[in-house]
């Protein structure tokens, strides 16, 4: 075992070097990238702090404004009343809730299947599957075929269009895939010596010791459903069944005025402060998620898309 005098190292502690040789960046760096990261700090942090103030100003402050209040005189709650207290929004966020479970749980369950069988050497036919899976990235069916798909399922106004045609994205397969096929195939084979069957090798063994790919897959589809609007413009016709983005596109995007009948109250906040409540709700969900999936993040991208 070769050893680093100590010489060597009190002389690169001495010129200020770093453990890997490289030089500690100089205080102009610093200063530079401290200013570079405030900027981009303050330039993701503005508008959102706009959007949250306003969705509690009252009545005064935005009619004193225009538009954003970024500090209120008086805080107000009226706008979240509005919304929660039945109508459009309310129906829409449950249904969102519902599309974005639901479509999670289905899509988590095929992928994680499909993945697994492409991962087993002992699946028959598995390079024809994973070409299949690997044509669908370049060739896209397009808009009308899918259409006329989820027509001819009668899936038109059901909240299964929602769900059926995203349920499985085929990078996410490739992703699965390439995790599982990490896992020491010694662990596997001693399940089999054992008698344990594929359900249980893929249920008790590999599923949990998956954990970071299957967070970072399940925080990739339930971004994508929650985000989801043009299915509902495709294939919804009643709005009732609207979701909270198809919600949020209407009345926020396409500047469409709130009702009291919309929301069932009588006195109706300010428009502005509407929207933006809005806005936050859509938001608020994927900020909250995001932090518990975090840990696994790195770990779960990097390692099941770098070494498929």
């Amino acid at each position: 075992m070769t050893t680093v005098p100590t010489s060597t190292v009190t002389s690169r502690r001495s010129r200020g070097t770093l453990q890997n040789g490289q030089l500690p960046p100089s205080a102009l760096s610093r200063v530079l990238r401290g200013i570079a990261l405030a900027v981009c700090c303050f330039l993701v942090l503005f508008p959102f702090t706009g959007v949250l103030t306003t969705s509690f100003a009252g009545p005064d402050d935005v009619a004193r404004t225009g538009g954003l209040v970024m500090l209120p005189r008086k805080w107000s709650l009226d706008a979240y009343s509005a919304i929660f207290s039945g109508g459009v929004v309310t129906r829409a966020l449950v249904i969102s809730l519902v599309v974005t479970v639901v479509g999670t749980l289905c899509s988590m369950a095929v992928t994680t299947l499909l993945g697994y069988a492409l991962s087993s050497p002992i699946m028959v036919g598995r390079s024809w599957m994973l070409l299949l899976v690997l044509l669908s990235l370049l060739f896209s069916p397009g808009l009308i075929p899918n259409y006329l798909m989820v027509k001819q399922l009668g899936l038109i106004d059901s909240l299964w269009a929602l769900i059926v045609p995203s349920m499985l994205g085929a990078f996410n397969v490739i992703v699965v895939r390439a995790f599982f096929m990490e896992i020491p195939e010694e662990i596997l084979q001693s399940a089999r010596i054992d008698g344990a069957g594929e359900w249980a090798i893929f249920t008790r063994i590999v599923l949990p010791l998956s954990k970071a790919v299957l967070a970072v897959v399940g925080l990739f589809y339930a971004v994508g459903y929650w985000n989801a609007f043009f299915n509902v413009m495709l294939y919804i016709n009643d709005p009732s069944k609207w979701t909270l983005q198809y919600v949020l596109r209407t009345y926020v995007v396409n500047n469409t005025r709130i009702g009291g009948s919309d929301i069932n109250v009588d006195a109706l906040p300010p428009q502005p402060a509407l929207q933006m409540a809005i806005l936050v709700i859509s938001i608020v969900p994927v900020l909250i998620v995001y932090p518990f999936l975090q840990r696994h993040f790195a770990k779960g991208a990097l390692t099941g898309a770098v070494k498929g």
